[in-house]
């Protein structure tokens, strides 16, 4: 059975998977589920083993195991499912598996161009070639470049793993912390581990990639964004909770800092917000993650996790619940 907003139903399987999948299952694709107290979903759902779910997928608690008694699996076509899946099912032992893999490279992507255009001052750049239709001096651009660059990561989630991968051909110098990365592990990656606070104090450019959940709320506050050097530069594609924004806002008002900014908090912001105007912001509307020919990816892997439970094989992608306080 479906369960999400059948709107992403197409670009999640395009008929060449949508094949494979009923190679492997008997699914129905017009039938999708939305609600598991509605007498005709749960009817539907009372043979179900395995729920494919998505964006718009209702929450997956106790009503869900009552309406599909015989459920195994839940296959997740989307990204984290840490608030989509209630205790019920792991108390149950259904297995959970999810794309969050596929989601993370478009996520690591957007980062890493973001970074290198930050580095050349791309953003600024293109304000005063507005302003003043006029090439810039050696002056202007002796502050320039990526040579030697300090990127400084929080959070070696599966973005975050996938952005230091992603971020070694190029000469820049990278700052990793994680609580849960060793020194050693964090050399692997190819960055230097640092306490937070020290790599605030040190990298020209700060990118979120921690987890949401309660002790990463707020986690840059206004104390921490103190510590980013003045000109220095926040990357947020990770949850608008981990930065306390009227703190940022402040800072970023008195132009003292810079951000690129895929997710607030709130989501979207208010009308009224400053964000949305200044020169030193680039604010995008959540578009980091699996977006558009992005979606078939998520898809895709959903299909090999039915095609490996068929065989009786464990899901590759296979979520923990124990994981999900560490990694997003």
């Amino acid at each position: 059975m479906f369960a999400m907003d059948p709107v992403h139903l197409p670009l999640l399987f395009p008929p060449p998977l949508m094949e494979r999948l009923r190679r492997t299952a008997d699914i129905d694709p017009g039938l999708v589920v939305r609600d598991f107290a509605d007498p005709a979903d749960a009817a539907a759902l009372a043979s179900a083993e395995v729920l494919i779910t998505g964006w718009g997928c209702p929450h997956l608690g106790s009503g869900v195991l009552t309406a599909a008694p015989k459920l195994d699996a839940v296959l997740h076509a989307a990204g984290s499912v840490r608030s989509l899946v209630g205790d019920a099912l792991w108390e149950h032992g259904v297995k959970v598996s999810s794309a969050v893999t596929g989601n993370a490279l478009p996520v690591a992507e957007y980062t890493l161009a973001m970074i290198l255009l930050l580095g050349k001052d791309t953003f600024g750049h293109r304000e005063r070639f507005r302003r003043t239709h006029a090439y810039p001096g050696p002056a202007e651009t002796a502050a320039t470049g990526n040579l030697g660059r300090r990127v400084g990561i929080i959070g070696a989630s599966r973005v975050g793993r996938r952005l230091l991968e992603l971020l070694r051909p190029f000469d820049l110098t990278v700052l990793l912390h994680d609580p849960y990365v060793s020194p050693a592990e964090a050399a692997a990656l190819g960055a230097e581990s640092l306490s937070l606070e020290d790599l605030l104090r040190h990298s020209d450019i700060v990118s979120l990639h921690a987890p949401d959940i309660p002790a990463t709320h707020h986690m840059l506050d206004r104390d921490r964004l103190a510590l980013v050097r003045d000109g220095g530069v926040l990357v947020n594609t990770a949850r608008g909770a981990l930065v306390d924004h009227a703190a940022l806002t402040d800072e970023l008002v008195s132009g003292r800092l810079n951000a690129v900014l895929d997710v607030t908090d709130p989501e979207p912001l208010p009308a009224g917000s400053p964000l949305y105007h200044l020169p030193n912001v680039f604010l995008t509307p959540h578009i980091a993650g699996s977006l558009g020919n992005e979606l078939e990816r998520l898809g895709r892997i959903v299909v090999e996790e039915m095609e490996r439970l068929a065989a009786g094989v464990p899901p590759l992608h296979e979520v923990r619940h124990a994981d999900l306080a560490r990694v997003a």
